[in-house]
């Protein structure tokens, strides 16, 4: 454990950040989830309003750092993909 003040508010402020990142991953793995279904399940409307906000989604976890750059690119090229073989 730290003893100096400023290194114990470090680990207090570490811990809260990681459980927001956490919280936000988790919340981006459901979204993903509910898109994936609705295309499974063949709903074209549903999937149609899900993908954009699946993509949006993605992108806002670039912004505040949860993903990398090019795993997003990855993730909206499959999801994508995913979409436009159910049209």
């Amino acid at each position: 454990m730290a003893n100096i003040k400023s290194a114990k508010k470090r680990i207090l402020v570490s811990e809260k950040k990681a459980l927001r990142n956490k919280m936000l991953r988790s919340r981006l793995k459901t979204q993903i989830k509910k898109f994936v279904s609705a295309v499974e399940s063949g709903n074209k409307a549903e999937a149609s309003a899900l993908y954009s906000v699946t993509v949006k989604m993605i992108d806002q976890a670039v912004a505040h750092g949860i993903l990398h750059k090019n795993t997003a690119a990855h993730k909206k090229s499959k999801l994508t993909l995913k979409y436009n073989k159910m049209a």
